[in-house]
């Protein structure tokens, strides 16, 4: 898919837009002016593959405990801020490697300037958007809550900041509705030379969080539109980061360790597949090398399901056949089935 040509950001030290990988966020949802405990849920999604953390900055004491956590994570860190310019700028000085303002609210032209001057001196760049649930009464009136009233209102604000001079932007712009949302982004991305950061907002929890959020940005990102992205999940946000990483995974933009393919069983099968899928799909989270891994039911479509995968296995009775790049190896009983799949994923990873 061809990626649409944006103006490179940097975000710390990891590069935005400019045709470089999409790169997956997150937010904490710890208080901020806990220092212990938004450093620890920021290392567990460090772990988890999060490649940039954003924290809400409400107060004083959360925008001076910038400084702390970053001295204790790896990753940018973005300050979320409303209202308060001031606490923009103390952000910024405490090490924000972004903030998120929206200029319409951060209490008038000569503020927003001495935020903008602070983030040109710290270069810092800065995120803008709009979100469908608290659009501008001018603009709902003039569109209704649509794509184009959306729109017009992100460009309001990019234009806000391009009247100072500044043009180190990332833009997003955030609905529940998933038609909402992804028309949104197509209707702005038309003109816009700046990265996007795209998400469905407000997605909700658990599967149906998950499957809203894969429909909407499965569209955007096959058309190309995005430069970052979250999942916006309710819940811990590690799940947020893997959930994002299956999306960037299944539309082939960027590979994170072992695919699984397993077909859903019917009566021809003749091993207990899915307690066997449940196994695999558990042992192949600890390989972070990227490899396709079939677990078929039976031989009437596992050989040919199998061929795209780099090794895999198709039920029989009571045994299966071990399969490499569409290839039959060997057969193998049923019960050694889960540890012939992690020694060939062993091999696969030794030999790439």
């Amino acid at each position: 898919m061809q990626r649409r040509n944006t103006k490179e950001i940097w975000i710390g030290n990891v590069p935005i837009g400019g045709g470089h990988p999409i790169a997956i966020q997150s937010m904490t949802n710890t208080r901020t002016a806990d220092v212990k405990k938004t450093v620890s849920q920021i290392l567990r999604l460090e772990e988890a593959g999060c490649e940039i953390i954003r924290s809400t900055v409400p107060d004083r004491e959360s925008a001076e405990a910038i400084k702390a956590i970053k001295s204790q994570i790896h990753i940018p860190l973005v300050a979320d801020i409303h209202f308060d310019y001031r606490l923009a700028i103390e952000a910024v000085k405490n090490g924000a490697d972004k903030i998120r303002i929206n200029p319409g609210n951060i209490g008038g032209e000569d503020r927003l300037r001495k935020v903008v001057e602070c983030c040109r001196e710290y270069h810092v760049p800065i995120r803008v958007g709009v979100n469908a649930g608290s659009l501008e009464k001018e603009m709902e009136e003039k569109y209704g809550r649509s794509a184009k009233a959306l729109s017009e209102s992100a460009w309001r604000s990019v234009r806000i900041l391009e009247n100072t001079g500044f043009d180190q932007i990332v833009v997003a712009i955030k609905a529940s509705n998933v038609g909402l949302c992804v028309e949104s982004f197509r209707e702005f991305a038309k003109d816009c030379p700046y990265p996007l950061h795209v998400g469905l907002t407000e997605a909700g929890g658990g599967t149906d969080g998950m499957i809203k959020s894969a429909l909407a940005l499965g569209q955007l990102l096959s058309e190309g539109i995005g430069d970052t992205i979250r999942v916006s999940l309710t819940g811990d946000p590690v799940l947020e980061v893997e959930t994002a990483k299956k999306i960037l995974s299944f539309l082939d933009i960027r590979k994170f360790g072992p695919e699984i393919v397993s077909c859903p069983t019917c009566g021809r099968t003749e091993i207990d597949l899915i307690t066997l899928a449940e196994q695999v799909s558990e042992a192949m989270k600890r390989f972070r090398t990227p490899m396709k891994v079939a677990v078929m039911g039976c031989v009437v479509n596992g050989p040919g399901e199998a061929k795209d995968a780099d090794f895999g296995i198709c039920g029989g009775k009571g045994e299966g056949l071990l399969i490499r790049k569409g290839q039959i190896i060997r057969k193998v009983p049923e019960q050694e089935l889960l540890s012939a799949l992690i020694e060939e994923a062993e091999r696969y990873e030794r030999e790439v």
